[in-house]
């Protein structure tokens, strides 16, 4: 682990170059997605057997915050890219495999929520849907979709199939996490064997340890919360940074001397540093859990899903906080803007929504 997130952190100064350089409206440039996949941390999620590292969650995340703590768009690219190849590296039948992992771990993008139909024919199915926020499909060479198929939309199944066959369609003017380049898609007749899909609810692990036996809402709960903790780390980084030249208007010395300034400073970092904790614990109980029993329990699943929850939103608080603090330093367009942004974006996601708290309770609640 420490190999790989040694490789991440040492991407810092390219990645975050990259990225404020990128003009607003452009994609994560081409040369960051290939720094990540030559310092081969673009699969740390993905079995072992079809080209990934295979780390375990506690430790994969600590690599998608180093890469988020860069740039927040950049990292939310590698971490999508690389728990999406996770799926299909895990789930996919052999036959499947061997195609979409035939050149190594492919960079794959898509949306998964059931936008689509899909007709059986044979042994294809034949794919027609419209979907929305294809984080990273600009530089994707496959592209998922999820959708339900068969006459009565019975199955829920997640699919991939070439970039080529997508039709990329834009529209991604947003407040933040900009360079994603999350673009709509469109997917008219396109054919895809079935062996290049799985079944959501009931995903069969075909290669792989016992971490694929969380299924994908776990796994992709991770995903979030190590982005989400690398965007605050950085937003707290920076203000931190600032903190020792920085006068308010009125004080007669700088933030750094303050004690209100350092009793807020430390607040933050106290809120931080538990959220990081907890998600940290979670994920290795739950591994064991795993490990033990070949699956996690329901309430397992949710304490993962809140704590994604309270990672995003607690991070958007944190970076709120540092934006306010910071005074009019935080006005100008550089990282910290450009952390609280991505943040509050981030909060926006179905992952850092309040269905999961609602979903933990129920389950606590549960004799």
């Amino acid at each position: 682990m420490d190999h790989a997130v040694d490789r991440a952190r040492d991407l810092f100064d390219q990645l975050d170059a990259a990225a404020a350089a990128t003009p607003a409206g452009e994609p994560v440039p081409r040369s960051s997605v290939d720094a990540i996949i030559e310092a081969g941390v673009h699969a740390v999620s993905v079995p072992r057997d079809v080209g990934g590292l295979e780390l375990p969650l506690s430790e994969a995340i600590d690599v998608w915050a180093e890469l988020s703590r860069a740039d927040g768009s950049t990292g939310w690219c590698a971490f999508a890219a690389d728990i999406t190849a996770a799926y299909f590296g895990a789930y996919l039948p052999d036959d499947g495999a061997a195609t979409v992992f035939a050149d190594g771990v492919p960079v794959m993008a898509g949306q998964f929520a059931p936008n689509g139909t899909a007709a059986i024919d044979g042994t294809d199915l034949v794919l027609n849907g419209d979907y929305q926020f294809g984080s990273g499909i600009a530089h994707a060479s496959w592209v998922g979709a999820g959708v339900l198929a068969g006459p009565d939309a019975a199955e829920y199944l997640f699919t991939c199939f070439p970039a080529e066959k997508a039709e990329l369609r834009g529209n991604w003017d947003v407040l933040g996490l900009q360079a994603t380049a999350s673009y709509d898609y469109g997917v008219r007749d396109v054919r895809v064997p079935r062996c290049h899909s799985f079944d959501f609810f009931a995903p069969k692990v075909h290669r792989g340890g016992p971490m694929y036996t969380l299924g994908v809402l776990p796994i992709t709960a991770a995903g979030h919360s190590g982005w989400a903790l690398g965007v605050t780390r950085r937003a707290l980084d920076e203000l931190a940074a600032l903190a020792t030249d920085t006068t308010r208007m009125g004080a007669s010395s700088s933030l750094a001397e303050s004690e209100r300034f350092l009793h807020e400073y430390g607040t933050l970092e106290s809120r931080y540093l538990a959220g990081r904790a907890w998600i940290h614990e979670l994920l290795v109980d739950a591994e064991a859990q795993a490990a033990r029993d070949g699956g996690i329990d329901v309430t397992t699943a949710n304490l993962l899903r809140q704590a994604c929850v309270h990672i995003n939103r607690g991070g958007a608080d944190i970076a709120r906080e540092a934006y306010l603090l910071a005074g009019t330093r935080a006005l100008r367009d550089g990282p910290l803007q450009r952390a609280f942004r991505d943040l509050h974006a981030g909060s926006q996601h179905f992952f850092a929504s309040p269905a999961s708290t609602i979903d933990l309770a129920r389950s606590l609640l549960t004799p």
